[in-house]
């Protein structure tokens, strides 16, 4: 949406305005204000009382500004732009006109709502530990959690004087679950004697006992129950000799008694799905990336834990077919919000844009440092906000090429929270891409830092790259893989040097299935295994077709092909990504000698019959029966039952010498001579 009115205030003439450039660009009325969150708060209201949807270019005080809009029973949309921190306190805002308009407009975009997942704690508590530590952990804990402890090979641990919560011995074994849902494995498991006295006594131990929970409290100083153990919901661990991080869990699990919601962060539909087919494996980039174990086999498909998903995206990132894909939000709100960026950047006069990618746990403060503490973001570095840096996938840096941009920086922590392995693949597959189409060779960055004025001496850096001549304007719209096409082909029309095939690494989610049409006998394995629809056959004739552009090369044809004819060659070509299906092989259909049906095709039932040549069972009298060979089935089926052929009616083998018959004989022939 364009909000019909903008408010630019000059935060007490600590920036400039840019108004004749905002109106201009952004198509909106511009009321200006130099301190519209006090004295000049009731001119908010005034406009408020009279005007549409409402944009103010300051997010400081947008708490002030929703509750007074709430007070007045505003109607309209209002929404929130950062534009001090991240325009106007820099030593370019003189030069930030076009910037202030792009950030403007962006967030004029309106974002879908965001989709949670609910979690209901009982407050069911499992403290796992060594020692004391744990239980007076659960002492402190019994008071609003249902405690029970469990200690894990414990040395002389000295049992209390009363039997608050249950205290037991055993070793976890296996954990799966999350806030709400833990079930665990216990080995070892031993209940304490009654007459326990200086320490605890146990009883027989023993394994396989079972436990569920709803929170799990590890102080147990051994490794991590889970992987990612500190995204993992409902389970808190700290280092039993830190005094001061055990305070801090113990405050932390006292509250997770409730109902509870988390974002929904990724949408799954199993229907796309490239992981297997029939037992055979083909895309397994989501369960490689994963780093909570959230994502698990199911069968043809994957299934992906709502509840343990973290966040990180980066199953979204790389999947090839858009089974799963990001909701926080869709990629196609996201790449409009970035479209808004960067046209209006441009249409305001901006040359040269820089896209700052980043989050807001992280990247954001470090923006707002630079601003407060150092020179700013340069006019020509455009931030946008996501979720996570690792959610980034290659249909949004294409597109934003294809928008105009000079370079891309992706900023992370110096040591990030998620593994960026899957974001590393992605940036090194489009920097491959735009080198070849000509955008530059050092035009995608991956900033590690956690120093503002680091980002800022890497930001100083040039980007030695060719932005397009020709900006796309394409609007975004429609699922994951549909996006990415569009982006891709938006790209290579507005490429510098435009190429028609880029060779990737093995393992890119593109390229090209060859087949060897000489091995190839069209039994369409390949077709049945094919999840994207990339290989498909002619329903009314013997045919095999390949569409390129949605080949992802999960290997289930190659793996599948009963003949080895198949060979996947990872690569971009645009060509073929425009052309329709192509025809790879093609033969006519053989016809029933008995009913003329179409069954088969001719090369595959005469070399059947040829390599049935002389085989007893058509051959000599049984010749005749050769004729079932060149029926379809239903015709074979007749001629079988009506003339009784017996499969088990070979003749008599000669029989074999065998070591046991010479020896025979030769005993034999020792008794004649007795």
């Amino acid at each position: 949406m364009t909000a019909a009115t903008t408010f630019l205030c000059s935060c007490e003439e600590t920036m400039p305005l840019h108004g004749e450039t905002v109106a201009k660009a952004c198509r909106t009325k511009v009321r200006t204000a130099d301190q519209l969150c006090r004295k000049e708060l009731d001119f908010f209201k005034a406009v408020l009382a009279q005007e549409g949807d409402v944009l103010v270019a300051c997010t400081q005080e947008a708490p002030l500004f929703t509750e007074t809009a709430e007070d007045m029973g505003f109607a309209g949309r209002l929404a929130f732009a950062n534009v001090r921190e991240q325009a106007g306190w820099s030593t370019g805002a003189r030069e930030a006109g076009p910037k202030t308009a792009a950030l403007l407009a962006a967030a004029s975009e309106e974002m879908p709502p965001i989709q949670a997942v609910t979690l209901e704690s009982k407050g069911v508590a499992l403290v796992y530990g060594r020692d004391e530590v744990a239980i007076e952990a659960a002492r402190r804990l019994s008071e609003t959690l249902d405690v029970t402890v469990l200690l894990t090979r414990p040395g002389a641990v000295t049992p209390p004087s009363a039997t608050d919560f249950p205290v037991v011995k055993g070793t976890i074994s296996v954990a799966r679950g999350h806030l709400g849902a833990f079930e665990l494995m216990v080995d070892d498991y031993a209940l304490p004697s009654p007459a326990s006295r200086r320490a605890y006594a146990w009883q027989t131990p023993r394994n396989g006992a079972s436990s569920t929970s709803d929170i799990v409290i590890d102080l147990s100083g051994g490794m991590p129950l889970f992987p990612a153990a500190e995204l993992r919901p409902g389970y808190l661990r700290a280092d039993p000799r830190d005094p001061a991080a055990v305070e801090r869990l113990i405050g932390e699990a006292s509250g997770l008694v409730g109902t509870f919601d988390k974002p929904r962060f990724v949408q799954f539909d199993a229907s796309l799905c490239a992981h297997s087919r029939s037992k055979i494996t083909g895309c397994t980039r989501c369960l490689d990336l994963c780093p909570t174990g959230a994502i698990t086999p199911d069968g043809d498909h994957v299934a992906i834990d709502p509840a343990i998903c973290a966040g990180c995206g980066q199953c979204a990132a790389a999947c090839p077919t858009g089974a799963a894909a990001y909701a926080l939000p869709p990629v196609d709100a996201l790449m409009r919000r970035m479209r808004a960026l960067l046209t209006t950047y441009q249409a305001a006069g901006g040359t040269g844009a820089v896209l700052l990618l980043h989050d807001g746990d992280h990247g954001l403060p470090l923006i707002d440092m630079l601003a407060r503490h150092g020179d700013g973001l340069p006019a020509h570095v455009l931030p946008l906000q996501v979720n996570e840096v690792t959610q980034v996938g290659p249909e949004l840096l294409a597109g934003a090429f294809a928008y105009g941009v000079a370079g891309i920086a992706v900023l992370t922590r110096a040591k990030p929270k998620h593994d960026i392995l899957g974001l590393q693949r992605t940036l090194a597959t489009t920097r491959t891409i735009l080198a070849a189409l000509g955008y530059g060779a050092d035009v995608l960055r991956l900033v590690e830092t956690d120093d503002p004025d680091a980002l800022a001496a890497d930001l100083a850096v040039p980007f030695a790259g060719t932005p397009t001549a020709k900006p796309a304007s394409f609007l975004p719209m429609g699922a994951k893989r549909g996006l990415l096409e569009l982006s891709f082909l938006e790209l290579h029309a507005a490429a510098p040097a435009p190429v028609d095939v880029i060779a990737l690494e093995k393992g890119a989610p593109f390229g090209n299935a060859e087949v060897n049409v000489e091995a190839c006998t069209l039994c369409l394995s390949c077709v049945s295994a094919c999840p994207t629809g990339a290989l498909s056959d002619n329903p009314d004739k013997p045919m095999l077709r390949f569409a390129e552009s949605l080949c992802v090369q999960c290997g289930l044809c190659e793996q599948t092909c009963p003949e080895d004819a198949i060979d996947l060659v990872a690569q971009l070509d645009f060509v073929a990504w425009r052309e329709p299906k192509k025809l790879v092989k093609e033969e006519e259909p053989f016809h029933c000698t008995q009913c003329n049906k179409a069954f088969g095709t001719r090369s595959t039932i005469e070399r059947i019959a040829s390599k049935l040549e002389g085989h007893w069972m058509f051959s000599g009298a049984n010749a005749a029966r050769r004729e079932a060979l060149f029926m379809c089935e239903d015709c074979r089926v007749e001629r079988v039952v009506n003339e009784s052929f017996d499969p088990y009616g070979a003749p008599e083998r000669p029989r074999v010498r065998t070591a046991e018959d010479y020896l025979a004989e030769v005993k034999a022939g020792k008794d004649g001579l007795n």
